[in-house]
């Protein structure tokens, strides 16, 4: 059977003397080479989809791959796709790195120039591995096969524009779908989840940026679970510790949350530091919230910008969500989608403040009234979203009709038809 190897190489020159190389070795069958870390990771992740048998056996990283460093990338993928494995490609080939590579999950190094000898010894190798894996995962039912779970950010055109509220809404949604879920505050600085949700809690996101393996038990010293069954990751109480939290932590602290829980939200706030910057470029969805007013959507139109300029996410792949929508403004979803250029969510969230307004006070907005018209909206985005589970047949009376309107835990809450205004 052919070893299938996916080189991922963002250097012209370099894709071309790799290509070359492994067409050039016993059994291989080399693939279209990805340019970049995200299209490696969605490549593999679309592979996975299918079946874990469509996953290529080896994937080679150059040292060199962007935007996301490689042995960052490295991790995720270890993570995210267990069955690959990833051999570095490096001009300093030293004890140190070695080191550092196998600690982020490599199953081999090669150094530069290649060599032939070495390329084919170590693709022989790390081949014989993944197939291994594969038997076993084959064999054991309770093994992890998938890509990992679904991961949302939710930031603000600018401050007060209610991504706070979508954040906690949608991981509600999700949660009581019953699909386990995180909900992480990495508005490190200014995060209101706490508050949102009547919460006192000592650990935050910042106790994890120093710790370089992230485990199930540490992670679980980490998060809080709330009443509503969500695992909560805050923001730290005191704001200067959010510097704590670097692009780095940020991409381990999703990876393990990615890993073990089926939907993670995350809540970045207005301001996207480095920390939120690598949240959203790891994210399979990324919402900005808006509301249809001058300010905020010149706000969505910067913001979507600059995320393009640092290739953080391209505009097509960011989705506006407009907050307090009426029919009656000027500025309706259609025009917003075409100032920003962006993707608009089908489901818009009314302009009702004074349903909410109790909730927000007392910090219990996960109690707010079944029949809110912004809960109601808000879940039908979490629906749309695909972040809540199909609802289950009803085998009662007149059986195989589908309780669409209601999630384990909140009688009545959600409804998936949407009202002509787009409410939910």
């Amino acid at each position: 059977m052919p070893t299938r190897i996916l080189p991922a190489v963002g250097d012209a020159d370099a894709v071309r003397s790799i290509t070359t190389l492994l067409s050039q070795l016993p059994d291989a069958e080399p693939v279209a080479p990805v340019v970049d870390s995200t299209q490696l990771v969605d490549t593999l992740a679309r592979l996975a989809a299918e079946s874990v048998d469509e996953l290529p056996e080896v994937v080679v990283v150059h040292e060199r791959i962007g935007p996301v460093p490689a042995l960052e990338l490295i991790r995720e993928v270890a993570l995210r796709f267990p069955a690959v494995g990833v051999i570095l490609v490096t001009s300093d080939p030293g004890p140190g790195l070695f080191q550092a590579a196998m600690d982020y999950g490599a199953r081999g190094l090669v150094a530069l120039p290649l060599s032939y000898e070495e390329l084919a010894s170590r693709v022989q190798a790390v081949a014989q591995w993944s197939v291994g894996v594969r038997r076993h995962l084959g064999s054991g039912g309770d093994v992890f096969t998938g890509v990992g779970g679904t991961v949302v950010t939710v930031g603000g055109a600018k401050g007060g524009v209610g991504a706070t509220l979508t954040a906690i809404q949608l991981a509600l949604a999700a949660q009581a779908s019953g699909r386990p879920t995180a909900l992480v505050d990495m508005d490190l600085q200014a995060g209101d989840i706490a508050s949102y949700l009547d919460v006192q809690f000592r650990r935050s996101v910042a106790d994890l940026a120093t710790i370089n393996d992230i485990s199930p038990r540490v992670l679980a010293d980490a998060v809080f679970r709330h009443d509503t069954g969500l695992a909560l990751l805050l923001a730290p109480g005191e704001g200067e510790r959010g510097e704590e939290v670097t692009d780095r932590a940020a991409r381990q602290i999703v990876s393990a949350l990615r890993s073990r829980y089926e939907v993670v939200v995350i809540d970045c706030g207005a301001q996207l530091g480095g920390a939120g910057a690598a949240a959203v470029e790891m994210a399979d969805a990324a919402l900005l919230v808006t509301t249809p007013d001058v300010v905020a959507v010149r706000g969505a139109k910067r913001a979507v910008r600059m995320w393009d300029r640092l290739q953080i996410r391209k505009a097509e792949e960011t989705t506006v969500v407009v907050n307090r929508h009426t029919r009656g403004t000027e500025i309706q979803p259609a025009l917003i989608e075409k100032i920003t250029g962006t993707p608009v969510a089908g489901t818009t969230v009314p302009a009702n403040f004074k349903e909410l307004q109790g909730a927000v006070d007392a910090g219990r907005v996960h109690e707010l009234d079944a029949k809110s018209t912004v809960k109601q909206a808000l879940w039908a985005l979490a629906g749309e979203l695909r972040l809540v589970k199909a609802p289950e047949a009803d085998h009662r009376k007149g059986g195989g009709r589908f309780r669409g309107d209601r999630f384990r835990g909140d009688r009545g809450s959600v409804s998936f038809r949407r009202r002509k205004d787009g409410g939910g």
